[in-house]
């Protein structure tokens, strides 16, 4: 089975690696050209969104996340 992980890179992008595709809101896939790993944009400051360009550099961007357990999901209404 394939795998792909998403590490969280602290003050900048997430960087997703592995197996994976990107889709848009409507379901279109972007072209990644063979890519195994790209950085998507936490920001928000990018001029290539979903894609980093960093601009969280010059913008500041300040976000250190340290993994933890989140709570339990809620129970779905029947």
């Amino acid at each position: 089975m394939a795998t792909t992980k998403i590490a969280i890179r602290n003050h900048g992008p997430l960087r997703v690696e592995g197996d994976f595709t990107l889709a848009d809101a409507e379901g279109n896939e972007y072209g990644l050209g063979g890519r195994e790993s790209i950085f998507l944009c936490r920001c928000g400051l990018s001029q290539n969104k979903p894609f980093c360009d960093g601009a969280h550099r010059a913008g500041g961007f300040q976000s250190a996340c340290q993994a933890f357990d989140p709570p339990a999901p809620k129970a779905s209404p029947r």
